[in-house]
């Protein structure tokens, strides 16, 4: 159980970054992650109710709560949409293929946990999925305008974005190693409201700024219900199926699954884009498979 949620809660974060483009071509994206956080705090206000069970929160737990919402939730959704926008999705790919041995190598640090060599194969094959799927030929764009559009946005800066994605990943490896800290203080329900709560607060004063300049009666009504289902899937549902599956898996072993990200939106692409799946993404998906199998199965009992 704690196995399939953390493979959903990543297959959902794939394929809601797949299907944003509208999303992002229609909102300036602080004002786009504002409606996300306020969405979402108008669905789950019962989830901010402490559990009979549950220890009341101390200044440790609260100094946590804002840390995962911070770097989990708002820095990273800054730095990964303005670092690919300033570098090739390519770079970006390769980049984010660092992100289970990041995991694993903080949970070793913050946590304690112990590496073993099948985890350790399992990061590795994950790595070289991503990285097989980042190096496969791009799709071409649609115009020579497109193209030339893309390649001066891709080279404008390339340095400052492949920096902005690695900070990402750094923000990811935190989100995973401080939820699996939080788990054991609070449940996922909870979590999931608090962190959405100060993503709300965070991105306030950019949100009011530019709704005060933005044009609403011009976004469609197919936006506007694309964006109740991305603030949904976004705010709650990952983060409850992310924060059950943390409680009863090492922090490692859940950053494998992080290989399922760039999987699934890739297979968004490919079912609902009409994109074309090549060759070496088709190794790319098995190599990554592998490590998720590598990471789940069931090891001897002494």
């Amino acid at each position: 159980m704690a196995y399939g949620c953390l493979a959903l809660s990543m297959s959902l974060v794939g394929g809601y970054v797949a299907l944003s483009k509208p999303l992002v071509a229609a909102f300036p994206v602080l004002l786009l992650a504002w409606l996300r956080f306020g969405i979402a705090a108008l669905a789950m206000p019962h989830w901010l109710k402490r559990a009979p069970d549950e220890p009341p929160m101390t200044s440790r737990t609260r100094w946590l709560v804002f840390l995962e919402s911070f770097l989990g939730n708002f820095m990273f959704s800054i730095c990964m949409l303005f670092g690919v926008s300033l570098t090739s999705a390519v770079s970006a790919g390769v980049i984010m293929a660092s992100i289970p041995a990041c995991v694993a190598v903080a949970s070793w640090l913050f946590l304690r946990e112990r590496i073993t060599v099948r985890i350790g194969l399992a990061i590795a094959c994950a790595a070289l999925g991503i990285g097989l799927l980042a190096l496969s030929p791009a799709h071409a764009p649609a115009s020579p305008a497109a193209a030339s559009a893309s390649a001066a946005s891709a080279a404008s800066m390339p340095w400052l974005g492949n920096l902005l994605v690695f900070c990402a990943v750094l923000c990811e490896t935190a989100y995973a190693v401080i939820g699996k800290s939080l788990t054991g203080r609070l449940g996922p329900k909870r979590i999931a409201s608090l962190i959405n709560l100060w993503g709300f607060v965070l991105s306030m004063p950019f949100g009011i700024w530019f709704a005060l300049q933005f044009d609403f009666t011009a976004v469609r009504f197919g936006t506007w219900a694309l964006l109740v289902a991305y603030a949904l899937a976004a705010s709650i549902w990952t983060v409850w199926l992310w924060m059950t599956g943390l409680r009863n898996v090492p922090a490692a072993q859940a950053g494998v699954f992080t290989v399922l990200l760039p999987v699934s939106a890739a297979l968004v692409g490919v079912l609902v884009l009409g994109e074309n799946l090549s060759s070496p993404q088709l190794i790319a998906f098995v190599v990554a498979l592998v490590g998720v199998v590598l990471a789940t199965w069931p090891g001897r009992r002494t």
